[in-house]
């Protein structure tokens, strides 16, 4: 049979995140004993409020097609958050729900790029940046950073890496992989150089509920001027625990809305109509259960920072926001353990996941070699034993 693949899918590679946990599953399933670090999800249950909704919901017939991009009571819901958290007003037609964040991102990219577009992107990233934006004939800008100025870019970087194809900047707050984030006032700053060379702005916002100590979440599209060159990206999945009931939701200029609403009738249409309305119940309903998992989420933080920081060779920062750290692991290249040589991200997360039986992501697969992702969305215990472990590993 002739060649059949498109090119496009050669050149994207399987996401590191989703490799390394269905491999620890998979380890599982065999019936070893393994203690994963990889999957970006809460450990806690979806808020019974929100799957009574989606139950009502069925038992009311509400299981039909709805409108490609939300029905209107889950739009109602997602304007009322942005002006009750971010004081950002949107109409209707400024707002498009999705499967997923994910989703919102992938419409994003595919109504916005012509070939050769260029979207900065800083490092370390979400792994699915630059995949998204080369499925749809880009080119990711990549602006290092490293863990000495926070994993965040400035202006200057901005600046320098804008050229006359560049179409957005992606900044994501607090971040996936670091937990780093942005204050208020470097967001006012970056916002300048957007303003000045008139590009957009992607907010990924995923995570702004889940943040420590006296970090306060500031939306870049809060700036004057940016809210029409912002289109923010957000969803249920993190701060609600929703990871599979996959909802996620874009708001922005409503020429590009109504594109990705267009493009989305096409593809998807609709996501699970009990989804949106579970959905309605998570953000009109309570929010004060968010305040005990914060609590519990810095409690492991503290403890697995103190950790691995305790493990020759690896030293780690303490993040601000999500339910990450991202130790910088660079002592431990050019070292034999079990006479097997490390000498990258991808070799420490092999040996670890073989040797020690823990799972974490090689910092590779988020544009950063001489780090590793380790989720601490897992219980107490798991941190204390899988830490123990790595420690073991590498003694």
């Amino acid at each position: 049979m002739k060649h059949l693949l498109s090119d496009r899918i050669g050149r994207v590679q399987p996401s590191p995140t989703i490799a390394i946990t269905t491999k620890a599953k998979q380890m599982k399933a065999d019936g070893i004993d393994v203690i994963g670090f990889g999957a970006g999800e809460p450990d806690f249950d979806t808020p019974e409020h929100v799957k009574a909704a989606a139950v009502e919901a069925l038992k009311a017939g509400k299981t039909k097609y709805t409108a490609a991009d939300g029905i209107p009571e889950l739009k109602k819901a997602i304007i009322n958050k942005c002006q009750r958290d971010q004081g950002l007003t949107y109409t209707p037609a400024e707002v498009v729900v999705s499967c997923g964040g994910k989703h919102s991102l992938y419409n994003l990219a595919q109504v916005l790029l012509n070939p050769g577009d260029e979207v900065i992107i800083p490092a370390p990233y979400w792994v699915s940046y630059p995949a998204q934006v080369e499925l749809n004939d880009g080119k990711s800008v990549i602006i290092e950073t490293s863990d000495a100025n926070d994993f965040k870019i400035t202006p200057e970087q901005l600046k320098a890496a804008i050229t006359s194809k560049t179409k957005a900047v992606i900044i994501n707050s607090p971040s996936n992989p670091t937990g780093s984030a942005y204050s208020k006032a470097e967001l006012t700053a970056l916002a300048e150089v957007i303003k000045q060379h008139d590009i957009l702005c992607i907010s990924d916002e995923i995570y702004e509920k889940i943040i420590y100590d006296d970090y306060e979440f500031f939306s870049i599209a809060q700036v004057p001027g940016m809210q029409e060159r912002t289109v923010i990206v957000n969803g249920a999945s993190k701060c609600y625990s929703m990871t599979g009931w996959r909802m996620g939701y874009a708001v922005g200029p409503q020429d590009i809305m109504r594109a990705c609403a267009k493009l989305q009738g096409q593809v998807t249409t609709n996501i699970a109509t009990a989804t949106q309305w579970a959905s309605v119940a998570a953000f009109d309903g309570p929010q004060e259960f968010l305040n005990d998992w914060v609590a519990e989420f810095k409690r492991r933080r503290d403890v697995i920072v103190a950790q691995l920081n305790e493990i020759e060779g690896i030293t780690c920062s303490t993040p601000v926001g999500a339910f990450y750290v991202f130790p910088n692991i660079s002592g431990l290249f050019g070292q034999t353990f079990q006479g097997r040589g490390i000498e990258n991200s991808s070799d420490v997360a092999d040996y670890l996941l073989d040797q020690a039986k823990v799972a974490v992501v090689p910092g590779i697969g988020f544009g950063a070699e001489g780090f590793m992702r380790l989720s601490y969305a897992t219980s107490m215990e798991n941190i204390e034993a899988g830490v123990q472990r790595i420690k073991a590993a590498l003694s």
